[in-house]
């Protein structure tokens, strides 16, 4: 699902939400998320997940397409890490479809 078909669903959901509001809102909300992890915190919202920061040190690797060692500097990726709630309803419409 894209932030696009999020904002339709919510409008449709909620139908006293002008489009624009509902855009706003989501807008909000990870506005909100983003800057927490740009500060290092960590996010949770019970019963959907947590967003954390994972280091990632600094490495050797190669450039795939000429085989050629290439330096990768340090850094900090965002790791969602879902929550029991949501592992268990997705683990019971998945286990449904037979896949």
């Amino acid at each position: 699902m894209t932030k696009s078909e999020l904002i339709i669903r919510l409008a449709a959901r909620f139908p006293q939400l002008v489009a624009k509001d509902t855009d706003l809102a989501v807008k909000v909300i990870l506005d909100a998320l983003t800057d927490a992890l740009v500060d290092g915190d960590r996010v949770e919202i019970r019963g959907f997940g947590s967003f954390v920061l994972n280091y990632r040190p600094p490495r050797a690797s190669r450039n795939p397409k000429s085989g050629e060692k290439v330096f990768v500097p340090e850094k900090y990726v965002p790791h969602f890490k879902p929550g029991k709630d949501l592992r268990k309803r997705v683990d019971a419409v998945a286990r449904g479809r037979n896949y």
